[in-house]
């Protein structure tokens, strides 16, 4: 099972949101952890047009009509001449340009390289983590800890385009913003801060232009963030208790031995006035007590009772309980 099953549903010592004193329940120490301390972020989203980038690192990837007969981990290329034919697990997954590199690795014969003109397809960032590079950081006179932060940010890409024999093919760019904001910067210390960046980017479209070079249209955003390790204290709630794994399974047994051993009635937990209520509000033909079911079988409503449907019979069990007492899968509210 996992943190979030339902067999843990009802668990403390389980991640989850915390309402009340909750928050305060088995807080039992305070432990020092190494961490990266964020000390300010901005994020910056922009459309950069006729953008023009250079392709290198091509290599042949996962031509279109390939066939899907191998479901090995990896996939195989032959090339003949100037087009390669390749088998893969799944031909409709998005191809990164290191998975281009291996397949031309286990290519047999010579590699090809592309010809004719040259088609845009699409470019995507390769990673999440920018290049900062000309980083300066002038402290603001003005305004205590602030700085005036300028650098650019290198944001990898992976371009796919096809050639003129309809061979598809991966190269390599890379895509240059320049950043002049404010941040808040600490002051200096043993341990220094760092700048990193957080980047990701998807092209709108795109041309080529000859000589290994593409015009693109790209939006880009970048997150700048203000960073040191640091020692914190934090209190917690001791070690994480992992669960064992839940297999994939129609583990109806499993639910079905979970039911209490008898039939439980809240009945014997209402009030006089509660039972006198649900007396009142019957009729002949009517279920009374804690079903709190009129005569079509489904919940009176006024009695202020829950209603819950099993999620795979559909069976309607005004008890509110958790388990259904049909099947043994989950009941699902319905109030």
């Amino acid at each position: 099972m996992s943190f979030y099953s339902y067999k843990n549903a009802n668990t403390c010592t389980c991640p989850g949101t915390a309402t009340g004193n909750d928050i305060l329940n088995g807080l039992n120490k305070r432990v020092c952890i190494q961490v990266k301390n964020v000390y300010d972020a901005c994020l910056q989203q922009e459309q950069l047009s006729d953008k023009k980038v250079v392709v290198s690192n091509i290599v042949p990837v996962l031509p279109a009509g390939c066939g899907c007969q191998n479901n090995s981990a990896g996939c195989k290329c032959n090339c003949d001449g100037n087009v390669c034919t390749c088998t893969c697990a799944n031909c409709n997954a998005p191809l990164t340009h290191e998975e281009a590199v291996e397949n031309a690795a286990n290519a047999t014969g010579p590699l090809p390289q592309p010809c004719g003109n040259w088609t845009f397809e699409s470019c995507r960032s390769s990673t999440i983590k920018g290049n900062i590079s000309n980083l300066s950081i002038e402290r603001m006179c003005d305004r205590p800890q602030f700085a005036r932060v300028k650098c650019s940010v290198d944001v990898p890409i992976d371009i796919l385009f096809t050639d003129q024999r309809c061979q598809e093919w991966m190269g390599q760019s890379t895509v240059t913003v320049t950043k002049d904001v404010l941040l808040c910067v600490p002051e200096e210390s043993i341990i220094p801060f760092t700048l990193e960046s957080l980047v990701s980017a998807i092209c709108v479209s795109g041309s080529y232009i000859g000589d290994c070079t593409f015009q693109i249209t790209i939006c880009v955003s970048v997150v700048l963030k203000v960073l040191a390790e640091v020692d914190i204290m934090v209190p917690t709630y001791g070690f994480c208790e992992i669960p064992p794994c839940e297999e994939f399974a129609e583990s109806v047994c499993d639910e079905f031995f979970s039911l209490p051993l008898f039939p439980q009635s809240s009945c014997a937990f209402k009030d006089a006035s509660a039972v006198a209520a649900d007396t009142t509000a019957s009729t002949a033909g009517t279920t009374t007590g804690c079903g709190c079911q009129n005569a079509a079988g489904s919940c009176n409503r006024g009695c202020g009772c829950r209603v819950s449907t099993c999620s795979s019979c559909g069976t309607t069990c005004a008890s509110g309980g958790s388990i259904c007492p049909r099947c043994g899968s989950t009941m699902t509210a319905v109030n």
